[in-house]
């Protein structure tokens, strides 16, 4: 465990602000929060009382664009009138970045601070679709975490102030860093799944120390995986869904115990589960994704017994999925929507939407938005037939996930962050 010598940069004219009304007042948001990936519910949906606009462009609906150092694709997260994020900013040494978190005032976009948290070593490896900084903080009431896969974790306060780092977990990884942790209680639990040895770990919240770990029962040909867990109750117990290479598994946060298994062929897993109904929806990525619909009451390996279906057509390999009124919504890599029932698995309907995608799905003001690579947004209205509302182009790369605050929401490109709103 160390703690390294905090660098704090208040940074002052690195932003720019693109108003479209210089008179029109932005109040600071308290209420509704995103503080963490996939938002309140880790499911993508927004509060109900949120109702951002479904058009926009580079000079319409923009409250603010803010310039952001150095590179990262963790979705935006905000509390308290502040927005956090992750970035691998470049050192005067080669090949060097500095692990940081960024925080940005949310009313007028300034960057406010960068704090490094940790350095990176110089020979680290990614995917041309990875950053340095891909996993997406959680913010408490107190306090921020910040998770760089592999290279480490740390914890400060929402001042930036660092309260503790673990780099201790050390494994080699392929491809760079992806899934992020999720908080159930005192523990702060994400996938560790490297070229050997994949496992799920639980640090406590506090210190950072080491809880449990839980290798994964499988000797799958391709061990890496990047996806984050989700947490769900099942008959007044909670569980934490972890997928990985060739498993998925359900465990209990508080002690690692193994509650469910269920086995199936893939790898490198990168959509995070959704529970809807009863169901955890699981994609298992890659090389043919399959997405499996499983009934998580059982105990033991449960893949012959709990697996009510399984369907092979357009299933992501990276976005997540999204349900809504029972169906559930999913757009492939090469950007192919799909809404199938969430009971049978029957296709409801299927449709082009061009592009490459990597970002997951949000549902806010009774709509869907899907954010391609090249920053094109395709705004969908849920049912039983295809329904376009908009699409919209910020013409920027553009691989995080959004987030909505309010009335707002924050979209993430390759060099700055957008807060969108009427």
């Amino acid at each position: 465990m160390s703690v390294p010598t905090i660098v704090a940069r208040m940074l002052t004219g690195t932003f720019l602000i693109l108003a479209c009304s210089a008179s029109r007042p932005f109040a600071v948001a308290t209420e509704p929060e995103w503080r963490k990936f996939r938002g309140p519910t880790e499911n993508g949906y927004a509060p109900s009382d949120s109702n951002p606009p479904t058009q926009w462009s580079t000079g319409q609906n923009i409250a603010w664009r803010s310039e952001l150092p150095g590179e990262g694709w963790s979705t935006p997260v905000a509390s308290g009138g502040k927005v956090y994020l992750s970035a691998a900013i470049p050192t005067d040494e080669a090949d060097q970045f500095d692990l940081s978190l960024l925080i940005v005032d949310f009313e007028t976009g300034k960057l406010v601070s960068s704090i490094a948290l940790m350095r990176q070593s110089g020979d680290a490896k990614i995917h041309k679709k990875n950053s340095h900084a891909s996993p997406t903080p959680i913010v408490t009431d107190d306090r921020v975490y910040v998770h760089f896969g592999y290279q480490g974790t740390a914890c400060c306060d929402r001042t930036g102030k660092i309260l503790w780092t673990n780099r201790d977990l050390k494994f080699k990884p392929t491809h760079g860093n992806g899934g992020t942790p999720v908080l159930v209680g005192d523990r702060l639990i994400f996938t560790c799944d490297g070229d050997k040895e994949p496992k799920i770990v639980a640090l406590d919240a506090a210190t950072g120390e080491l809880v449990w770990q839980v290798r994964r029962p499988v000797d799958a040909k391709k061990t890496f995986s990047f996806c984050t867990p989700c947490v769900i109750e099942v008959e007044g117990r909670t569980q934490v869904v972890a997928p990985g290479s060739d498993c998925v598994l359900a465990l209990d946060p508080a002690t690692g115990e193994t509650i469910w298994d269920v086995r199936y062929t893939g790898y490198s897993v990168v959509p995070q589960p959704i529970f809807d109904d009863g169901r955890v929806y699981v994609s298992t990525s890659f090389d043919n994704a399959s997405l499996l619909a499983i009934r998580p009451t059982g105990k033991g390996i449960v893949t012959e017994t709990h697996v009510d279906w399984q369907t092979d057509r357009n299933v992501p390999k990276t976005p997540s999925m999204i349900a809504v009124d029972g169906a559930i919504y999913f757009v492939s890599d090469n950007g192919i929507l799909s809404s199938v029932d969430g009971e049978t698995g029957d296709l409801v309907y299927r449709e082009r939407l061009g592009g490459g995608f990597s970002a997951s799905p949000v549902y806010a003001g009774g709509h869907l938005y899907f954010v391609d690579e090249e920053g094109m947004t395709t705004v969908v209205k849920p049912g039983d037939e295809f329904q376009q509302v908009a699409r919209n182009d910020l013409q920027e790369r553009t691989l995080a996930s959004p987030a909505v605050i309010g009335n707002a929401i924050l979209i993430r490109t390759e060099k700055a962050l957008y807060r969108i709103e009427q």
